[in-house]
C-alpha cells in the first residue's frame, strides 16, 4: 500500500523551513482567485482587523457578509499526542479567551439572517473540555439561536481496554435572524415504516410525506467516514482534514447558489473545495501560511484535474526528494 509522502506538516518543523518559500503568502497577505472570486488568507481569526481585510468589498469601501460560517478551531486537545501551533492544548481559561476572540470576529463577518456552524471535539479523559466551556460561552452572543448538536463518526478514535472508543467530533449548528434550511438526504435507504399522522384529513407515515427513497440526515451523521489516505480527497499532512461530503452536507442544506462562505480555520482547504464545486463563492484563512498555500494548491488542482485532493501523492512536488 502507498503511504503518505510525509508526516504531519504542523508538527514537523524541518518540512515546514523547507515548504515557506514555496508559500506565495506572507503573515497578513491575501490570495484573490481571478476566476471565482475566492480568496484565501494567511491571517488570524482571533483578529478583528484580518477578518475586516478578508471581508472587504472589491471597492473598499465596505464590507461583504457571509450567509453561512464553517469554522473548526483546534479542539484544545493534544491530537495524535502532539502539541502544536495548529493543534494545541492549553488551560481551559486560555481557551475560552481565544474561542471568544475569534467567534466575536467570526460573527462580524456574518450576515443579518445567516448560519453558523462549529466543528469541536470533547476530551472524554478530561471532563469533555473543551465542549461544556464552549457552550456556555456561546450564551454570551444572544444573537444566536441555538439550533442543533450534531455528531460525525470518526473511522478511528482513541481509547482503552476499560473504555469505549472515542469515535466522535461534534458540530455545533446555530442561527442568526432566519437564514435557509434546505431539506436534504443521505444514501440510506428507508426501510422503516410508521410515524403516522393525519395529513389532509388522511393518515400518513413518514415514508409518504418524504420526498426521496432515502432518509434524512439527523443529528448523527454514521453515513460519512473520515480515512482520508484511502480516499482521493486525502491531503497529505494536514491532520485536522474534514470530509468533503460532511462540509457539503452543510453547504446544501444551509445556504444557495451564490451565497457567500466563510471559514476562519481553512487547514486542508475542504470548504473551499466544497464551495467550488457547489457553486458558491469562500472566504477561508489559516493563521499558517503553509496551510494557506495547501488551500489554495488544492483548489487549483481541482480544477487542472478534476481531482478534490492528492491521496498518496505529493502536494509540493517541489519537495519530492525530502525525506523526513
Amino acid at each position: 500500500m502507498q503511504r503518505e509522502p510525509f508526516g504531519r506538516l504542523d508538527s514537523l518543523p524541518a518540512l515546514r523551513t523547507n515548504i515557506l518559500p514555496f508559500c506565495r503568502l506572507k503573515a497578513g497577505e491575501i490570495w484573490r482567485d481571478p476566476l471565482k472570486g475566492h480568496r484565501v488568507g494567511a491571517l488570524d481569526a482571533g483578529k478583528a482587523e484580518d477578518v475586516r481585510a478578508l471581508m472587504k468589498s472589491a471597492d473598499k469601501d465596505s464590507q461583504e457578509y457571509s450567509q453561512l460560517g464553517i469554522h473548526d478551531p483546534p479542539y484544545n486537545i493534544t491530537v495524535g499526542g502532539k502539541k502544536t501551533r495548529a493543534l494545541f492544548q492549553t488551560d481551559t481559561a486560555g481557551y475560552t479567551t481565544f474561542s471568544r476572540a475569534w467567534v466575536s470576529a467570526a460573527l462580524s463577518a456574518l450576515d443579518t439572517n445567516a448560519a453558523l456552524y462549529i466543528w469541536l471535539g470533547a476530551d472524554q479523559n478530561a471532563g469533555f473540555q473543551p465542549l461544556p466551556e464552549f457552550m456556555f460561552l456561546m450564551r454570551e452572543f444572544p444573537e444566536l439561536q441555538s439550533r442543533s448538536l450534531i455528531t460525525l463518526r470518526n473511522q478511528r478514535g482513541y481509547g482503552t481496554q476499560k473504555n469505549w472508543m472515542a469515535v466522535r467530533q461534534e458540530l455545533l449548528y446555530y442561527a442568526r435572524g432566519n437564514p435557509p434550511f434546505q431539506v436534504v438526504y443521505t444514501d440510506i435507504p428507508k426501510t422503516l415504516k410508521g410515524y403516522y399522522k393525519e395529513a389532509g384529513g388522511r393518515k400518513t407515515t413518514n415514508q409518504e410525506r418524504g420526498n426521496a427513497d432515502t432518509i434524512r440526515p439527523g443529528n448523527v451523521w454514521v453515513d460519512i467516514q473520515q480515512v482520508f489516505y484511502r480516499r482521493q480527497e486525502n491531503v497529505p499532512g494536514a491532520y485536522a482534514q474534514k470530509p468533503l461530503s460532511a462540509i457539503e452536507r452543510v453547504i446544501r442544506a444551509s445556504s444557495k447558489p451564490g451565497d457567500l462562505v466563510t471559514d476562519f480555520f481553512a487547514h486542508s482547504g475542504t470548504t473551499l473545495i466544497a464551495a467550488e464545486r457547489l457553486g458558491r463563492v469562500c472566504r477561508t484563512m489559516d493563521i499558517d501560511p503553509v496551510f494557506a498555500e495547501l488551500t489554495i494548491r488544492r483548489l487549483e488542482h481541482l480544477r487542472a484535474t478534476g481531482k478534490t485532493g492528492w491521496q498518496t501523492e505529493n502536494p509540493f512536488p517541489e519537495l519530492k526528494n525530502y525525506k523526513v
